[in-house]
């Protein structure tokens, strides 16, 4: 009985260390992962860039554009 008993208790101690070592976090950092975020971030701005220019310079035509009829409208007036 006692060597039935002495079995039982070394075998849920050695379920519980199993246990215990399967949950353990591992030694590599995460960290890694930090510098493919910049990457993607870096990324998305550079996306956005051409868009960002593309609206001034349609701005900057749309500006031309306003002037000149301007000009043609006072020209034609005077």
């Amino acid at each position: 009985m006692n060597k039935l008993i002495s079995a039982l208790v070394a075998s849920l101690f050695a379920v519980a260390s199993v246990s215990a070592f399967a949950q353990a976090t591992p030694a590599t950092p995460a960290t890694p992962a930090a510098p493919a975020a910049k990457a993607e971030a870096k990324a998305e701005a550079k996306a956005e860039a051409p868009k960002a220019e593309a609206k001034v310079t349609k701005a900057k035509h749309a500006k031309k554009v306003k002037h000149a009829k301007k000009a043609k409208k006072a020209a034609e007036t005077k």
